[in-house]
Order: C-alpha cells, then sequence, then structure tokens
C-alpha cells in the first residue's frame, strides 16, 4: 500500500498538543508503511496568521523527532490553484456566485430559529439568470461562490477508527461558500474546506487522519474530491484529548502547547511517548515506555480508541521520570544549564566537572528538568536561609558542640572526600556524645537550610569545592548556640 499523509496545522498559534497528537499518528502510520508524511501549513487566516507562530510549529515538531519528507508548503503561495479548480466547478456548473447580502442572510436565519429550525442557506441564487446577476452587481453587491450540495444526496464513507459514517446533503446547511466576497470577474479568498480538497488531491494524499472535530466537515469534502474528479482518500478521525474532567482539552486547563511543555522540563522523547499513548494501544497492553520509531512497527487504527482520550498528568510526570532518570550526567547537564540560567544561578565554564557532578545528584529525583532548579538552589545560593524545621534541628541540645567539631575538622581539610566526611561526623558524634542521626540531621539543615534534600554527603563535597560549607557551618552555629 502506497500512503502519503499530511499534517496541516494553521499558524493562528502555537503548536497544540491536539494537533501534535495528530502529527505523531501521521507519523507513525505512514512510517510503519513505508510512506510520506507530508507538512502544509494552512495560513490562508491572514488576519490571524503569524510567521513565529510557523516558526513555533516548525520548532515543535522538529523536536519531536517528527521528520517529514515533504513541506512545507504554505497555502498562501498557491492561491492561483485554488483560483484554477473554483474556475473549474464554475465552468461545469457545480459552483455559482451567490449575491445573497449579510443582512438577508442574518433576516433568513432568523426566520429558521423563529421556526425551530437549523439555520441553513436556502440556496435562493443557485439559479440566477444573467439579467439577475447584472441586476445585482449593479447595486454594488460582491458575490460568494457557493458549492452546489444535493439534499438528496448521501455521503458515507468507512471511517478507519469509526466505521461506516454518513451524511445526508440535507444536513450540511445548505450550498457551501468556498470563496469569499470578490467582483464577479474575479475569485474571491477560497476557503478551508474547499483549500484542504485541492491540496490533498495536488499531493496525492492517501490518508485523511485528524481529529473528530473534523467529521461533520468530511462529508463537504468528500463531495468536493468527487466534483474535482479526483479519487477520495481513506479517512481516520481520532479521539479528541479530553481535560482530566472530560472535557475538550483548551488553554483554561493550562499548558496546552507543545513549547510550554517544553519549558516545563518534559523532555521530547517522554512527551512523544506519551502521546501515543493518547488513544492508541499497543499489542502488549503493558508496555508503557517506547520510541517513536518503536510504536512505528506496531501502529495500527484497529487499536485507537472512538473515546476521547483524558489527559493524565501523573502518567506523563511518571513517563517523563523514567526517561530523566535514564539520561547519563553529562547529556542531563546540557538539559539542565539553561534553567539554572534562566533561575539567575552563576556558574563559570571551568564549572562543568562540578555542573556534571550535581547532575548526577539529583537526576534521579527529578520529574521534570524545571524541578532542578528548587532541587539545587541550596548549591547556588550562597545565604540560603533556614526554614523554620532547620532551625528547630539546630537548637536541639547537642547541635552547637557537634556542628564546633566538624568545623574544627574542616580547617585542617584541603580538598574533601566521602571518607573524611564520614570520619568528621564520627568524631563529632564522640565529641558532642550525641547520636549520629542527630549530627547527620543537624548537619542537614546547617548545610543545605532545610530537612530534605538529595544525599547529603555529595551534597556536602560539592558545597565544600565551592567553599560554602564552612560559611554555612558558621550561621548554622551562630542559631545552634
Amino acid at each position: 500500500m502506497s500512503v502519503r499523509v499530511r499534517i496541516a496545522p494553521s499558524p493562528t498559534g502555537n503548536l497544540h498538543i491536539g494537533t501534535a497528537r495528530t502529527a505523531v499518528f501521521n507519523w507513525l502510520f505512514a512510517r510503519h508503511h513505508g510512506g510520506q508524511f507530508i507538512l502544509r501549513i494552512e495560513d490562508t487566516d491572514l488576519e490571524r496568521s503569524r510567521p513565529e507562530f510557523t516558526q513555533n510549529i516548525l520548532d515543535g515538531l522538529t523536536w519531536l523527532g517528527l521528520n517529514w519528507d515533504e513541506g512545507p508548503f504554505f497555502q498562501t503561495k498557491r492561491m492561483d490553484l485554488y483560483q484554477q479548480a473554483i474556475r473549474t466547478l464554475l465552468d461545469n456548473g457545480l459552483a455559482y456566485r451567490c449575491y445573497t447580502s449579510e443582512a438577508e442572510l442574518d433576516e433568513m436565519r432568523a426566520a429558521q430559529e423563529a421556526r425551530g429550525q437549523a439555520p441553513r442557506y436556502d440556496n435562493r441564487h443557485r439559479h440566477l439568470t444573467p439579467d439577475q446577476e447584472a441586476a445585482f452587481q449593479a447595486e454594488g453587491r460582491l458575490p460568494v461562490i457557493r458549492f452546489k450540495i444535493e439534499d438528496g444526496r448521501e455521503i458515507a464513507w468507512k471511517d478507519m477508527v469509526r466505521g461506516t459514517v454518513s451524511w445526508r446533503g440535507s444536513d450540511l446547511g445548505g450550498d457551501m461558500v468556498i470563496a469569499r466576497r470578490a467582483p464577479a470577474d474575479e475569485i474571491g479568498q477560497p476557503l478551508y474546506n474547499f483549500v484542504v480538497v485541492v491540496d490533498d488531491v495536488d499531493m496525492n494524499i492517501t490518508h485523511v487522519i485528524r481529529g473528530e472535530d473534523h467529521v461533520a466537515n468530511t462529508a463537504k469534502q468528500i463531495l468536493l474530491y468527487e466534483a474535482l474528479g479526483a479519487a477520495v482518500p481513506e479517512f481516520a478521525h481520532t479521539p479528541l484529548i479530553l481535560s482530566p474532567a472530560g472535557k475538550k482539552l483548551s488553554k483554561r486547563d493550562g499548558v496546552t502547547s507543545i513549547s510550554d511543555f517544553r519549558k516545563m522540563g518534559y523532555v521530547a522523547d517522554a512527551l512523544g511517548n506519551y502521546m501515543t499513548l493518547l488513544g492508541w494501544s499497543p499489542p502488549d497492553s503493558t508496555q508503557e515506555r517506547f520510541t517513536l520509531a518503536e510504536a512505528a512497527e506496531q501502529f495500527s487504527f484497529d487499536r485507537v480508541t472512538k473515546a476521547g482520550a483524558k489527559f493524565d498528568w501523573d502518567k506523563l510526570n511518571w513517563l517523563n521520570s523514567q526517561y530523566l532518570h535514564d539520561i547519563p550526567a553529562d547529556r542531563l547537564t546540557d538539559l539542565l544549564i539553561p534553567y539554572w540560567q534562566n533561575a539567575g544561578y552563576e556558574f563559570d565554564p571551568g564549572d562543568r566537572p562540578w555542573l556534571e557532578q550535581l547532575a548526577a545528584l539529583i537526576g534521579a529525583s527529578l520529574v521534570r528538568l524545571e524541578d532542578a532548579v528548587e532541587m539545587s538552589r541550596y548549591l547556588f545560593i550562597v545565604d540560603v536561609g533556614f526554614s523554620d524545621t532547620a532551625t528547630a534541628q539546630l537548637q536541639q541540645d547537642g547541635t552547637a558542640a557537634a556542628l564546633q567539631s566538624i568545623l574544627d575538622s574542616l580547617a585542617s581539610t584541603q580538598t574533601l572526600t566521602a571518607d573524611e566526611a564520614q570520619t568528621m561526623i564520627k568524631t563529632a558524634v564522640s565529641t558532642a556524645s550525641v547520636k549520629k542521626g542527630l549530627v547527620m540531621r543537624s548537619l542537614r539543615a546547617a548545610l543545605t537550610g532545610d530537612m530534605q534534600g538529595p544525599d547529603l554527603i555529595q551534597s556536602w563535597l560539592l558545597l565544600n569545592q565551592h567553599q560554602i560549607d564552612q560559611r554555612r557551618l558558621q550561621q548554622a552555629l551562630a542559631i545552634a548556640k
């Protein structure tokens, strides 16, 4: 089977996770069949399309690893193709110029609403005579171009996700506008439902894979494929991504764009992995981690659900943590440096070995890359401050003597090692006549300013390399006394 699919985002906003998931399914299907994945930018909405949104889309798809085989193609550079297709429909009597004014359309809809009817165009200008057209033009009316839809026609297709779907022509709202208003001797700006069909025909698209919110468009588009004398592609309408509450995921639910997920510290492998599971399940239902390439080997639409896919933050966070925990310290450091820099933490190029030690220290605890900012704050900020629980710990009996013992030991130490740190702790236990647990808790409170955090000894070694440990211990000792 020769497969050619496309992803066709509109650059009126950043790459949305719903669009990205659709791109994932298209990419998986194409790669499974050894086909082509084509990128088309649907930028005919001139008022809202922005170059920065186009770049965001390209960057997001690239970051996710969804490499395209052809494109990007821009609809605004293909207007001649659309206008010629419209002229063909006009010449074949399959479309016509409609001069109905906006006021007349409003009056028509109001009357239909009063009768309890669904709004639809009544096709009143389908059979205008040349004299009637001339009269409207004399009034200064600018026509739209409408495509004829016969009410008695039944349109059906076998959807790869939903099975047989059918519509009646009478349910499609009357003859469809395919080009905006323009002088009668011109072709106005072509509209979405028309240009996507022309593009699909021109690009030899074999399968149209998109969200279920496009189902209502499909019946109209099938009629357009037929009118243009083209083969009708197969369709797969995938389930929408729903919020945890079961409603369509929207900006009100918080983060929805791929760039936002990236800023929060989700890695591409984890997010791509998670998106494959939003509506699709692998043959082995216990398998949860896989690359896009691995998913492509198994992908088929018979395992895509009809029901909406609820977005599960806990599942995404778990997946992301698993990927982060597997990243080597040197690569993890590269990923973390921008977060530390954005937080205002200062370090020199020569600090690279130290940063890699830090990455190794906190890597196993990360859920998102962004977590590293707070998790490592005590290692970058000289005067970190002490939490209430840390202050309470420092005021325990025996703490002052234990901390003084450690300070005395540090005074004669050049570069601290893990073994030397353990020896200092044992000495403090003996000198202060306290239990080891009190020394360890007090040392954590003194060095980190809190009672929880990464491994204490490794934290101490990192602080010692920047000569911060003695300063912290002196500040803590002032509280302890």
